[in-house]
C-alpha cells in the first residue's frame, strides 16, 4: 500500500514541478501563446487534484498505526498544492515586463491599483470557491451517513419484524401447549375420582359381603 503512495508522490513531485516552471512563464507572455499556456496549466492542476483524491483513498486504506505519518505528508501536499494555485491566479492577472513598463509610463500608480484590486477578488473568488467545494463534500458525506442510517433503519426493522413474528408463533406454540398440558391434567384427574369411587364401592362391597355371612352364621 505505501508503494503506490510513494509512487503518488513521484508523480506529485514531477507535476508541480512541470505547472511551476510553466507558471514562472504565463506573466512573460501574451495573446494566444499565454492563453494556451493558462489551459495547459489548468489542465495540469487538474491532474493533481486526480492525483491528490488518489493518495487520500491510499491513506485512508493503510493501518492505523502508520497513517498518521502519510495524513502528514498528504497535508503538506495540499499546502502546496494551495500555494500553486494562488501563484498561478497572480500569474494570470501579471504583465509582461514590457506591458507593465508601457502601462507605467502611461498611467502610474493607477495600474497598480488596479492589479491589486485584481489580486484581491481573485483571492476572494478562490476563498469562496473552497468554501463552496467543502460545503459540497460536507453535502456529500452527509447524504451518504444518511443513506448508511436509512439501510442500517431498514435492517434493523426486519430483524425486529423477524423477531416479532418468531414471538407470535412461540406464544401460539405455548398456548396450544398449554390447552394441551390442561386437557391431559383433567384427564388424570377424573381417572384418579374413578378410582376413588371405584375404590370405594369395592370396600363397601366387602364389608357387605362380610357383614351378610357373619349374619347368615
Amino acid at each position: 500500500m505505501s508503494s503506490d503512495f510513494e509512487t503518488y508522490e513521484q508523480d506529485f513531485a514531477t507535476l508541480t514541478a512541470e505547472i511551476t516552471n510553466k507558471i514562472g512563464r504565463v506573466p512573460k507572455l501574451a495573446g494566444e501563446e499565454k492563453t494556451q499556456l493558462v489551459l495547459n496549466v489548468d489542465k495540469k492542476l487538474e491532474e493533481v487534484r486526480e492525483l491528490l483524491e488518489q493518495m487520500d483513498l491510499e491513506v485512508r486504506e493503510i493501518p492505523a498505526q502508520s497513517r498518521g505519518m502519510y495524513n502528514s505528508r498528504l497535508k503538506s501536499y495540499k499546502q502546496e498544492m494551495d500555494k500553486l494555485e494562488k501563484d498561478f491566479k497572480r500569474s494570470r492577472i501579471a504583465y509582461s515586463d514590457e506591458v507593465r513598463n508601457e502601462l507605467l509610463e502611461g498611467e502610474g500608480a493607477s495600474s497598480e491599483s488596479q492589479r491589486a484590486h485584481l489580486l484581491d477578488n481573485t483571492e476572494r473568488l478562490e476563498r469562496s470557491s473552497r468554501r463552496l467545494e467543502a460545503g459540497y463534500q460536507i453535502a456529500v458525506e452527509t447524504e451518504q451517513v444518511g443513506q448508511e442510517i436509512l439501510a442500517n433503519l431498514h435492517s434493523d426493522r426486519e430483524k425486529i419484524q423477524r423477531s416479532r413474528d418468531r414471538l407470535r408463533e412461540t406464544d401460539a406454540n405455548l398456548g396450544k401447549s398449554s390447552r394441551i398440558l390442561t386437557g391431559m391434567l383433567r384427564r388424570v384427574i377424573q381417572n384418579r375420582i374413578l378410582i376413588f369411587v371405584l375404590g370405594a364401592v369395592i370396600l363397601l362391597t366387602i364389608v357387605l359381603a362380610v357383614y351378610f355371612n357373619f349374619r347368615g352364621q
